[in-house]
């Protein structure tokens, strides 16, 4: 019998400034709560929503809000949809 597998998940990368943010966030409610954000990005990386750009130049910017939890991530996914790149971080 064949293993089910589910849905293939996009590799998470963060830029430098996030991963600045990322070295804030110390409570494990925070960490949780950024996680859970995470994932939900990493299995459908459309699930943002697309922030208007003034150009066309660079990488087309998302923004995932959980407002149960109260995480805001600001990111863009590469061509191939195998990385999504973190811009920002706001838990």
């Amino acid at each position: 019998m064949a293993a089910q597998y589910g849905p293939r998940r996009a590799r998470i990368a963060f830029t430098d400034s996030a991963a600045k943010q990322l070295e804030n966030v110390t409570g494990e409610a925070e960490i949780h709560a950024l996680d859970r954000a995470l994932v939900v990005i990493s299995v459908d990386p459309d699930v943002g929503e697309p922030i208007p750009a003034a150009g066309t130049t660079g990488p087309r910017l998302r923004q995932y809000t959980d407002e149960i939890e109260s995480v805001r991530v600001l990111y863009f996914v590469t061509a191939l949809r195998t990385v999504v790149v973190v811009a920002y971080i706001e838990v």
